[in-house]
């Protein structure tokens, strides 16, 4: 038996709102939708079907996770670390599209914000 080949083709995030979260991961990775539908979009960079991209699904009882999480909170599951040119610029831009800056910034060169569902995402300075 061979041993089967396995490739990330996308990460998932829940929303209550797929198109609207997708269209700010849209303008802030620059990326196509390669998929449109009311309960499911999928982003690709490039429009390039057969790259790992970013899938959003309807999640009617979505529930934003906490960050940091406390005893009792929803915790999150994952949270993607996206490069940036120019950490102060790609900041004030993410915010521009309507990501909200999250209290605790743990780093002075990690800059950790919420998407508009609450996703914790982590922008950090390309080297």
């Amino acid at each position: 038996m061979t041993t089967p080949r396995f490739s990330l083709r996308s990460t998932v995030l829940g929303s209550p709102d797929p198109r609207s979260l997708a269209s700010f991961y849209r303008a802030l990775l620059d990326w196509e939708v390669i998929e449109d539908a009311d309960d499911w979009v999928v982003l690709k960079p490039g429009g390039n079907r057969d790259a790992t991209g970013l899938s959003f699904q309807r999640e009617e009882r979505h529930v934003p996770p906490t960050w940091p999480a406390g005893e009792g909170d929803q915790q999150m599951q994952l949270h993607l670390d996206i490069a940036v040119d120019d950490l102060a610029e790609g900041e004030s831009r993410a915010l521009a599209l309507g990501a909200m800056l999250a209290q605790h910034q743990p780093q002075d060169d990690v800059r950790v914000l919420l998407d508009p569902a609450g996703h914790p995402f982590c922008l950090f300075q390309r080297s």
